[in-house]
């Protein structure tokens, strides 16, 4: 099933504000919420695309990319695009939605319970910064990298909670001229887990967790760029009390090439080649991504001339193939010249064939570089 555009989703504008996109996304919400709308499995399902949408648009860096690359763009940043979105996640939102607090636990009495508002706090992100060079850039790669973050102690054991009784939420009902009206909060005991800690060995923190070191594969998509954070959910730490665990980020940084230069899906060479060899022609040796390859210089060669090595560059983010190598010619003056050096010079100062004789039809440099993107 083909996905709907984000901004279709919500009604907004593709220049939509950040306050705008929130606007929009909670008058749905509320529209949609599964309490209001019970065993509607339409109402659910848009509910559902709604709080997708508002997870990218919501987000500066998911929506720029989600703007330049569309729904393949986020699909590995952690959420619905990282291995899937619960309706715990959807909850989870609904405290910079409304303010701090789920509308529904007090207008429909908590309704379904869908294991977020009853799981206890989510445990923070991790945030880990990947130096890549253009290689795994091009091709994707896969990291082990060392993570140290809180987990579930072995050995700890938790018991109901007294206070809310092992809901997770306490109610308290109303009776007003209209009826009575249930309210219902997290509890402010075991913060909506609906157990605390009974007993922990040493050395465990008072929620029940313990820092540990983990290896974790990493797998880094072809054609990720400089800046660019990936998501992978669950890897952060846990939360208090056996609450769900938060995200590992992953910042990536691309080292710069020695000889390479790049430009979006393309790279760049600068080839330098002395007169003698632009004027007759000859076949040379360039740097790509994969090692080395060679090219044929065209006797009469300019100096601006590009020349393309098809396929030669980095792999689109969405599987479009690859990129290419452009090579840019630059013919290379010397500054200093032998006696006799001069003297060959000089004999072909004024010869024809050296005087320039731009012809009528010639394309400039930037006209040239136009015909590559």
């Amino acid at each position: 099933m083909t996905k709907r555009d984000y901004y279709e989703v919500l009604g907004v504008s593709r220049s939509a504000t950040k306050a705008e996109i929130k606007k929009a996304y909670r008058k749905i919400a509320i529209k949609f919420h599964p309490d209001k709308n019970p065993d509607d499995p339409d109402a659910e399902e848009k509910f559902k695309e709604a709080a997708e949408a508002y997870e990218v648009l919501s987000d500066d860096d998911k929506r720029q990319r989600y703007d330049r690359f569309g729904h393949d763009g986020v699909k590995n940043t952690g959420g619905f695009h990282g291995g899937g979105m619960s309706m715990d996640d959807i909850f989870s939102q609904f405290g910079d939605i409304f303010g701090g607090h789920n509308p529904f636990e007090s207008f429909f009495g908590g309704g379904r319970s869908y294991g977020r508002r009853t799981s206890g706090r989510r445990g923070s992100n991790l945030r880990i910064k990947i130096k890549l060079d253009l290689e795994e850039v091009a091709h994707g790669t896969e990291k082990k990298i060392k993570v140290n973050r809180l987990v579930l102690a072995d050995g700890v054991s938790y018991k109901s909670c007294p206070t809310c009784g092992g809901s997770g939420q306490i109610r308290k009902v109303v009776n007003t001229m209209l009826g009575q009206m249930v309210s219902t909060t997290t509890c402010h005991t075991c913060g909506g887990s609906g157990k605390i800690i009974d007993k922990r060995p040493p050395g465990v923190d008072s929620s029940g967790l313990v820092q540990k070191e983990e290896v974790i594969s990493i797998k880094i998509p072809a054609g990720v760029e400089d800046g660019m954070q990936l998501s992978m959910a669950g890897k952060g730490n846990y939360g208090p009390n056996g609450g769900p665990p938060g995200d590992l980020l992953i910042l990536i940084e691309e080292k710069p090439h020695p000889e390479l230069k790049r430009d979006g899906n393309n790279v760049m060479y600068d080839l330098y080649v002395n007169v003698a060899d632009a004027a007759l022609g000859t076949t040379l040796e360039v740097p790509t991504i994969d090692g080395r390859a060679k090219i044929k210089l065209e006797p009469g060669t300019q100096s601006g001339r590009i020349l393309r090595l098809r396929g030669k560059g980095i792999k689109d983010l969405n599987g479009y193939g690859y990129g290419d190598e452009l090579i840019h010619v630059n013919v290379w003056t010397p500054k200093q010249l032998t006696k006799e050096e001069k003297e060959i010079l000089e004999k072909l100062r004024h010869s024809p064939n050296f005087i320039p004789k731009p012809g009528k039809n010639e394309k400039s440099f930037f006209e040239r570089m136009k015909e590559f993107f």
